[in-house]
């Protein structure tokens, strides 16, 4: 009887029409993300009027455009947003070389959100160390990239040619150009273009302005219910990978952390997931920290595809898009694939960790540190090269 009972419910057919409603309206959210990335990069265009690299010239040395990325992916704990958001500035003529730093900082900013979830196993000693150590690896493995990367790209711009490179294959004119069957661009073209018309007669400036406006707040719209629907949709099944992927090896958690952050569309989710698995001790950090990197690359998939719809500067708006994903699959390869710089994000975690459960005080400096008070030095850092 309780089999049958069992089968009913799983065949239930009022619970397969709500999560198939619930999934075409997850199609419809990431439908008006794209949309809204070409709609910030056709305001931009407007309210510049040409003048882009004038209006961002606050920006133009990477220290204040690492800061920009950091801060504003803190605040608003979502580097897919703020990736977006960049992604439709380029489109509207942001120069690619003042975005590379935005990005490398939206990966920092947005591993605040774990962090946090580590301050409920504040009361355990032993269960705070190893949580707070889950939440801080990802910190220690981002700031350890931008250290590498960031002076590699001030001297010889290795990510903003290697962006270059792969955008040519979707928009170079050859025979392998997926430029010719952007089925996406069409799709979001009516849309894109009514609501444009319709700022029109707010003047360049003004109705720019709006469409900027608009565009980001449809971003911040869009994400955040995607999020929420997709955690309702998919973080049972998120947990299972996990628990199915950690313990084979570092490459399946790569693997996996990459699948589980496209699954939920939210790296914050993601690593924060783990925490709590790493507070009770049922994998160790280094189990953990696999996972950790995977979620770094899963986090790129949703600026790429918007990417491949803006109008406008739409190359290198694609250009800066594969900018952050081969920014996060070069540091997985570079960090852990060298024995001697593998575990030095781990090591500084755990340190870290027990520096805080010894003493609460760290934990909060740390936070204060890391989000506040070193952007502050590298405004001041970067006010010297003015």
């Amino acid at each position: 009887m309780s089999e049958l009972t069992s089968t009913l419910s799983t065949h239930n057919p009022d619970r397969t029409s709500n999560h198939l409603s619930q999934w075409f309206f997850v199609a419809l959210l990431v439908y008006l993300l794209i949309c809204a990335v070409s709609i910030i990069g056709g305001g931009f265009k407007m309210a510049a009027g040409g003048h882009a690299e004038e209006l961002f010239a606050f920006a133009s040395n990477p220290f204040a455009g690492l800061v920009i990325g950091t801060v504003a992916t803190a605040l608003i704990q979502s580097s897919s947003t703020v990736t977006a958001i960049i992604v439709g500035l380029v489109a509207g003529g942001l120069p690619v070389s003042v975005a590379v730093p935005m990005v490398m900082g939206a990966n920092i900013g947005t591993s605040i959100t774990n962090t946090i979830v580590s301050l409920g196993h504040v009361k355990a000693k032993e269960e705070f160390s190893r949580a707070f150590s889950a939440a801080t690896v990802h910190d220690f493995f981002n700031l350890l990239s931008v250290l590498i990367f960031l002076p590699l790209e001030i001297a010889f711009g290795l990510l903003e040619k290697l962006g270059s490179l792969l955008a040519q294959l979707f928009y170079g004119g050859s025979e392998v150009s997926m430029h010719s069957f952007n089925f996406v661009k069409a799709a979001t073209s009516p849309v894109v273009s009514n609501v444009k018309y319709a700022m029109q007669s707010f003047g360049d400036q003004t109705g720019g302005i709006i469409l900027i406006i608009f565009g980001i707040i449809l971003i911040f719209i869009s994400i955040t219910l995607v999020g929420k629907l997709l955690k309702k949709l998919m973080v049972g099944k998120a947990r299972q990978i996990m628990h199915s992927a950690i313990g084979r090896s570092p490459i399946s958690g790569i693997f996996s952390g990459t699948l589980v952050t496209v699954l939920v569309q939210s790296s914050s989710t993601t690593t924060s997931l783990m925490v709590p698995l790493a507070g009770t001790g049922s994998f160790s950090l280094k189990q953990i920290y696999p996972f950790t990197l995977g979620a770094n690359v899963g986090t790129c998939i949703t600026a790429v595809l918007a990417a491949t719809a803006v109008t406008g500067n739409s190359e290198a708006a694609l250009q800066i898009a594969f900018i952050h994903l081969t920014y996060n699959i070069l540091g997985v390869l570079l960090i852990y694939g060298l024995p001697f710089l593998r575990y030095i994000p781990v090591q500084c975690a755990e340190w870290l960790g027990r520096s805080a459960s010894e003493n609460k005080m760290v934990a909060l400096a740390y936070i204060l540190s890391v989000f506040f008070i070193v952007p502050a030095l590298c405004i001041l850092v970067s006010n010297q090269f003015q």
